[in-house]
């Protein structure tokens, strides 16, 4: 018989075998189909409608905003189910329940029970088994209410197939274009997507050309439009360890809250956080104020302003677009001040590697490029002329690791970021050094991203 290890290889394999929308991409959205995952989730017997859902899209933040929502929810007491993506080390941080990822048994189980159903439709993706496996896997586990993530866009992404409870749309910007669209307007658009007949939308602060889409899709679908307008939430403090700070809505006392993820826009992700949960205490569930402020507390996401040291700091972000960067930016000078930092820097192919340096070039003294294992990467020689054109002094190095042993080595403050694929290398390296647990990684290089 063979073990269980053994099995769950021979799972990735057979899974990363089939067409992968993050290797090969659509030009277009229409590229995308929810029929596919709609007729598989019916054969499995809607799983998906098994448990109460929190439907989460946007462009920045969504994952720490659905990883917010989760923790809440955990506090409460209930049963609870998260899938995001990408993933950083393993496939497995995708599905969760309880806070916990899935074991390797239980992913091998879930594909013996797809296979069947799967091996006459050679239209679904990755990203449609996966997402279906996370559906199962939660209606098997008696999830009582779980918070799904948007793979890539919203309108034809294949969690778009839940009834949710309630739905968030994070802030909006650049990202995607050759597949959502060249402008806001159309980005918006397809975010909008999930907006459901009645249900319940909040929306983070967008830009006008943004808000206006989401105005006019909520009114055409009679979905109440929740904004954070009158709402008050920011820090008092903000130091290497986390924040503290407070979020108080229109009406109601509010609440005091640490919060470990650093940066100002995640107040904003925890004020929409904590919006869900208010809709949802409207609609019966059992949110005491003690779960909200505890959950927000307990929070983790790796790879989003990651401090794994503070002396001479080292910090991993994933940010991948100039909105991102521009966020990230202001939040080194703000936690970090007056540093000179060496960046680790990789993007995928697809990424304006100029874009995302520009916000960043001021507080950096010299950068290693480099790639990660990922398909998509780009070649580093590829992004000498970017940093050149921007006044940096690049150096080449051919893996993550070597790239950033090196930068640790010059003994300044070390940055790494472009990528979440390159952040997850770096943890990797990190944790090889002995500065973290190891964490759990897949046998095979190959990772896929959110579609």
């Amino acid at each position: 018989m063979r073990d269980i290890e053994t099995a769950y290889a021979e799972v990735l394999a057979e899974l990363f075998s089939r067409a992968d929308f993050e290797v090969r991409r659509p030009r277009l959205p229409e590229a995308f189909r929810l029929e596919p995952i709609r007729c598989l989730l019916e054969r499995l017997g809607d799983p998906h409608r098994r448990y109460a859902v929190v439907h989460i899209a946007g462009t920045k933040g969504k994952g720490s905003t659905a990883a917010m929502v989760e923790a809440i929810l955990r506090a409460a007491g209930y049963r609870t189910g998260l899938y995001t993506s990408p993933h950083l080390h393993t496939m497995r941080e995708r599905i969760r329940i309880d806070g916990e990822l899935i074991p390797p048994a239980t992913v091998v189980h879930l594909l013996e029970r797809l296979r069947p159903e799967i091996a006459a439709d050679p239209a679904l993706t990755v990203f449609d088994i996966l997402t279906a496996m996370g559906f199962l896997a939660f209606a098997e586990a008696g999830v009582e209410i779980a918070v799904v993530e948007v793979g890539l866009g919203g309108r034809l992404d294949s969690t778009n197939v839940v009834s949710p409870a309630v739905c968030l749309i994070t802030a909006l910007s650049m990202d995607h274009v050759e597949i959502l669209g060249p402008t806001l307007t159309h980005i918006a658009f397809e975010k909008a997507g999930i907006i459901k007949p009645g249900i319940p939308v909040g929306t983070a602060p967008q830009a006008e050309e943004a808000m206006a889409v989401l105005r006019r899709v909520a009114a055409e679908r009679g979905a109440p439009l929740l904004t954070l307008d009158g709402w008050r939430y920011g820090p008092w403090e903000i130091s290497p360890a986390g924040q503290w700070g407070e979020i108080r809505p229109p009406e109601g006392s509010g609440w005091s809250v640490r919060l470990p993820l650093l940066g100002r826009h995640q107040w904003e992700n925890a004020a929409l956080a904590v919006l869900a949960a208010l809709q949802l205490r409207a609609q019966g569930w059992s949110l005491p104020d003690a779960a909200i402020s505890e959950g927000l507390a307990r929070v983790r996401w790796p790879g989003r302003f990651e401090v794994l040291r503070e002396e001479p700091p080292v910090v991993l972000d994933g940010a991948h677009n100039d909105a991102s960067a521009t966020r990230l930016a202001e939040t080194l000078m703000e936690v970090f001040p007056g540093r000179r930092w060496g960046l680790v820097f990789g993007v995928s192919a697809d990424k304006d590697a100029t874009a995302i340096l520009r916000p960043l070039r001021p507080l950096v003294g010299e950068i290693w490029l480099t790639r990660s294992r990922h398909p998509r990467a780009a070649d580093p020689a590829a992004l000498v002329a970017a940093a050149v054109a921007l006044g940096l002094r690049a150096r080449v190095r051919a893996t993550v690791a070597e790239a950033f042993e090196e930068a640790l080595a010059s003994g300044g403050p070390v940055l790494v970021a472009g990528s979440l694929f390159v952040v997850a290398e770096a943890r990797e390296t990190w944790a090889a050094r002995g500065g973290m647990p190891m964490p759990e990684v897949d046998p095979l290089p190959l990772r896929v991203g959110g579609r």
